[in-house]
């Protein structure tokens, strides 16, 4: 074996109730002056954080929207400073988080994540931001938060459908990582107990929502998913649903979960060992495993459900779209063409 295994930095603290351990962590950080991100939806919990943190916080801004946005991105990091803000806490998904890494980034202040869905990007140090349709993403370490807080009581009241696409999201990260050509013989391991750990889990969900041992078992796929790509090169699959995003603004879980087993099932016979690793942890052929889980879940099955149609320009974005997935060309076990990108996102469209 030849491979070189990173650092993980990130301090991790997980289990029910430990939302009330919030202020005590950003106490460790030393910080005095916080800043609390979230959705408009999430207010409320924000505004829950903001009370745990008492007089180190600072303020809260409820504005984070998917994609990260390059006006609102700016907005937030222009707030912090007004505030003197010396960290960030961001509550929420993909959204909040987003925006805390476009904070911690420009102002190099901490981050604490505390996610309430099973997206991963709490444990990665990768950015995002939308600007123009396209969406650019990046590597940096200032943006890998100091501290994530796993409470899957926060998770409870997330909608099996959410829930589902949201998984899928965590699933695809947990893909990229396995087949990834830097993969590391833990990164592997982390890859597949994730599968294992969220296709197991998803089915206990939708059966009983609030089931603190089911949510749990999905919040630890989705970490592990998020601690193994942190320290991986994304692929094909990853810069679709970046391209899709940016370009059509699709709903970026949804989207991970309908473009996974088209992704799949165009790459696993070029690369074998992850085939063989992701069909012992599911416990059946990956891409029939996917596809019935989802479907079981009622997930969205097809891109045309997401908003991917006529009305969105569907056909004459698609060129533009496909040559963006392939420019440059993406780390992958079987590089595509425009033409591969074409045909297997239509495919996704179509179902």
């Amino acid at each position: 074996m030849r491979f070189t295994e990173l650092p993980r930095p990130t301090r991790v603290v997980f289990g029910a109730g430990r939302f009330a351990e919030l202020g005590e962590e950003v106490a460790r950080l030393g910080a005095r002056r916080v800043v609390v991100v979230t959705t408009p939806g999430r207010k409320a919990l924000g505004e829950r954080a903001a009370g745990s943190l008492g007089e180190r916080c600072a303020g809260v801004l409820p504005d984070a929207v998917e994609h990260v946005p390059a006006e609102v991105a700016d907005a937030g990091v222009a707030r912090a400073r007004e505030l003197g803000a010396d960290g960030c806490v961001a509550v929420g998904g993909g959204s909040a988080i987003g925006l805390g890494k476009a904070i911690a980034r420009d102002t190099g202040v901490p981050l604490v994540a505390v996610p309430t869905t099973y997206s991963g990007s709490e444990m990665t140090p990768v950015w995002g931001r939308t600007e123009d349709g396209v969406k650019t993403t990046g590597r940096d370490e200032r943006v890998r938060p100091a501290v994530v807080v796993y409470d899957p009581e926060l998770t409870t009241s997330l909608p099996v459908a959410t829930s589902a696409t949201s998984a899928g999201n965590a699933l695809a990260h947990a893909v990229e990582a396995l087949w990834a050509s830097d993969a590391t013989p833990v990164t592997r391991l982390e890859a597949t107990e994730s599968a294992r750990a969220l296709v197991d889990a998803l089915p206990r969900v939708a059966a009983a929502p609030a089931d603190p041992d089911a949510r749990a078992d999905l919040l630890y796929g989705a970490w592990l998913a998020g601690a193994g790509l942190a320290v991986t090169t994304m692929g094909l699959h990853h810069r679709l649903a970046h391209v899709l995003g940016g370009g059509l603004d699709l709903p970026h879980a949804g989207t991970h979960t309908v473009l996974l087993p088209h992704v799949l099932a165009w790459t696993l016979p070029a690369a074998p060992e992850a085939a063989a690793a992701l069909e012992r942890a599911l416990g059946g052929e990956p891409v029939a495993v996917l596809r019935r889980t989802f479907a079981d879940l009622g997930a969205p099955t097809t891109l045309a459900e997401l908003g991917a149609d006529e009305e969105r320009s569907w056909t004459s974005q698609l060129d533009v779209l496909a040559e963006r997935a392939v420019s440059p060309p993406p780390a992958h076990p079987r590089v595509p063409t425009a033409s591969d990108v074409r045909t297997l996102l239509e495919e996704a469209r179509r179902g």
